[in-house]
């Protein structure tokens, strides 16, 4: 069979205008007639290009050289901005990333969904540096090189970025990607180990609240064992092995590390594990979840049903102000924690149950139980499988957190012109400053 052949790419360098921004951060020009997307580019900037993909609708490029640049154009503090794929948008004006994000929304609102809310919430806001508490590094040892890199995917993914520092991940774990990078390398199993997740909660006694997981392909030797858990011992972070699947994940030094992090503002305190979901900033976790209730409105009196619950993040901050609440989680592991959680914070009126919501649920005995208001706080696929199933009705009030605006605008579009809703309000949360992640929060009421 005859090979397909990729479109020849024109390395030639061209002027380009710059009159958009994607919704993944690159600037928007035409050429010819045809979109190109530009990264490293701004709206309002004049900058010479280079193509670097072509397709039949559109082209990308990255930006060679800034011509005229745009006011909102700022210096990146990252070394490393323009390689590294985790952050996309640190040339922007960190006022204008946030404005940036508002508008992706709104405009998924009206194009997917048809819908638009009587207010825009002011976007919630924290810091823009050192927030990130959980992520994955990928590890490659590059024998051109002759050495072992670790940091997080290049723009073009293919390849690893060799970091020094991170600027957005917490400072206990960006200012030791070079001693992580050295450690590895100082390993028999160097060229075994893809990747190191890391997250961090409230610090403990024996260590300082920061875990690290190293994912290895082959067995360990006791000398290996030995330099990670002296790495441990010096740094006081967790060291977790994974050789295998999720269950495999286990402690090497300390020998029981207790993984946990307090929301304060409600007294409570969640248990997790080292490769569990928590929100990745946790500032903007707690800003968030106060203004989950306050759009909400819980009352002693309510019940109240939190879907995709997870630990329970927003259910036990619940249970201190409401008659019940019932949360439900696709993951059984995540279930039994969130039940220890609720156990361990003495509350009692909150309940937790295992179910994938993509899936008929209509039978189950939650989804017989009469509640006053809605909570979904739904993955990137959104929410429209269980919204289908559920008796709306019985809801006065449904809050939806989202981490996709495009399933949140299919959602809305559900709720609003086939289920009588009013989508009252929405509006944007910074929980990745610097990146294209667009974070959002809606309240819906029935008319």
């Amino acid at each position: 069979m005859a090979r397909t052949r990729s479109p020849r790419i024109d390395k030639t360098p061209f002027e380009a205008t710059i009159t958009d921004l994607t919704h993944d951060g690159r600037g928007v020009a035409r050429r010819d007639g045809k979109a190109v997307f530009v990264s490293g580019a701004l709206p309002g900037e004049r900058v010479m290009a280079e193509q670097t993909a072509k397709n039949r609708h559109f082209d990308e490029a990255k930006a060679l050289d800034v011509l005229e640049a745009s006011p909102d154009r700022v210096t990146p503090r990252c070394p490393h901005f323009g390689t590294c794929g985790g952050c996309v948008l640190q040339h922007l004006d960190e006022a204008r990333q946030i404005q940036a994000k508002q508008r992706v929304l709104l405009e998924n609102l009206e194009r997917i969904g048809h819908v638009t809310p009587r207010a825009v919430l002011p976007p919630l806001t924290g810091a823009a540096w050192g927030y990130r508490r959980k992520g994955r590094f990928s590890v490659r040892r590059v024998n051109k090189k002759d050495k072992t890199l670790v940091g997080f995917r290049e723009q073009d993914p293919r390849f690893v970025a060799d970091l020094s520092e991170c600027h957005t991940v917490i400072p206990g774990i960006g200012t030791k990607i070079t001693a992580l990078a050295g450690l590895v390398e100082s390993l028999d199993a160097r060229e075994h180990i893809p990747q190191i997740e890391f997250i961090a909660g409230d610090a403990g006694a024996d260590f300082s609240g920061i875990a690290l997981v190293f994912r290895h392909l082959l067995p360990l030797s006791e000398g290996d064992r030995g330099k990670l858990a002296a790495f441990g011992q010096a740094t006081r972070f967790a060291i977790f092995l994974q050789p295998g699947g999720l269950e495999s994940v286990h402690a090497l030094w300390p020998e029981a590390p207790q993984l946990a992090f307090a929301l304060a503002p409600w007294d409570v305190s969640l248990a997790f594990r080292p490769l569990d979901f928590i929100q990745v900033n946790a500032a903007l976790n707690e800003k968030m979840i106060a203004r989950t209730f306050e759009l909400l409105d819980p009352q002693p009196q309510d019940r109240v049903l939190d879907l995709f619950c997870g630990l329970g993040n927003f259910t036990l901050p619940m249970a201190r102000l409401v008659g019940e609440v019932v949360g439900v989680e696709g993951e059984a592991g995540l279930v039994v924690r969130a039940r220890d959680n609720a156990a361990r914070n003495g509350l009692d009126n909150a309940h937790f149950h295992a179910a994938d919501l993509t899936q008929d649920q209509r039978g189950t005995p939650w989804m017989r139980q009469g509640f006053d208001k809605l909570l979904l706080d739904p993955p990137r696929s959104g929410a429209i499988e269980v919204l289908q199933q559920l008796p709306l009705r019985q809801f006065d009030r449904i809050v939806y957190v989202s981490c996709h605006p495009g399933s949140l605008a299919r959602d809305a579009g559900y709720l609003v012109n086939e289920q009588g809703y009013t989508l009252v309000s929405a509006g944007v949360m910074d929980m990745f400053p610097h990146t294209a992640h667009v974070e959002s929060i809606a309240l819906f009421e029935r008319r």
